[in-house]
């Protein structure tokens, strides 16, 4: 299925007027994204209307700078800055791989423990705005760890099974490759629910027919040097409703 497929399918968040401020000083915003939200235009969703840049903008009466991204799909912590200085010197630590970032994805099956993964990715290329871009690079390092929070076992079939089972797993990415816990849970056979690009169609679909379509990975902490201060701040991002939804189905804490 095409990227463009996917992020059609993946407007499952109301898209608020204003959006819900984790954090804030005088250089970075944090916010929590809702999933099938945009950071910003892109020419793969030109149906798209809504972008958290924009909205943000409206919402403080000054511009804001993007400092990294989070997939359409995906929900959870964003952070932008204040002015062009400031988004350069904090994507500087996402550049160096020194920012903590911390995920919650459900996945097929079951996993326990803490386990780390490392293993290359060969890089992502759009075939329009990469048109020119080196076709043939070698893969490049991409480390994972992941760790098993909590089980749960439906009594709705999968492929030859009666039942199916999942896992919530904390996910924290040490590099940061294009769309890396997907296509690394992918490498483990253990897909995240609701991926259409790399994902499992049977799980999906169960999924969508339970009523909780869409992405089950949010970014729910990230941590890094506030480059003016050098104080440490750690952003958590509460879970929103359809998360706690999920989790009453799950029968997870």
């Amino acid at each position: 299925m095409t990227e463009l497929t996917e992020l059609s399918e993946e407007l499952i968040e109301v898209i608020p007027d204003e959006l819900d401020i984790l954090f804030q000083d005088e250089h970075y915003v944090a916010i929590y994204k809702p999933a099938g939200l945009l950071v910003h235009r892109s020419w793969i969703a030109k149906e798209a209307t809504q972008f958290a840049m924009q909205i943000l903008r409206d919402q403080l009466g000054h511009y804001v700078y993007p400092v990294h991204r989070l997939d359409r799909p995906t929900s959870g912590v964003l952070v932008m800055a204040t002015s062009s200085e400031a988004a350069r010197k904090l994507s500087e630590q996402f550049s160096t791989h020194t920012i903590y970032k911390q995920y919650l994805a459900v996945v097929r099956g079951y996993i326990e423990g803490v386990h780390d993964l490392d293993y290359p990715l060969k890089e992502k290329l759009d075939k329009m705005v990469d048109a020119k871009a080196q076709q043939d690079k070698p893969a490049q390092s991409a480390f994972t760890q992941y760790k098993g929070l909590q089980l749960a076992e439906l009594d709705y079939p999968s492929g030859k099974f009666a039942t199916s089972r999942y896992s919530l797993l904390s996910l924290e990415p040490k590099t940061g490759r294009k769309h890396q816990l997907r296509r690394h849970m992918h490498h483990l056979s253990h897909h995240i629910i609701g991926d259409t690009t790399y994902g499992d169609g049977k799980h999906n679909r169960l999924f969508k027919q339970l009523g909780h379509p869409g992405l089950w990975l949010i970014s729910k902490q990230l941590g890094f040097v506030q480059p003016y201060t050098q104080q440490q701040i750690l952003i958590d991002c509460p879970l929103p409703q359809r998360w706690k939804s999920l989790f009453q189905l799950m029968s997870w804490n």
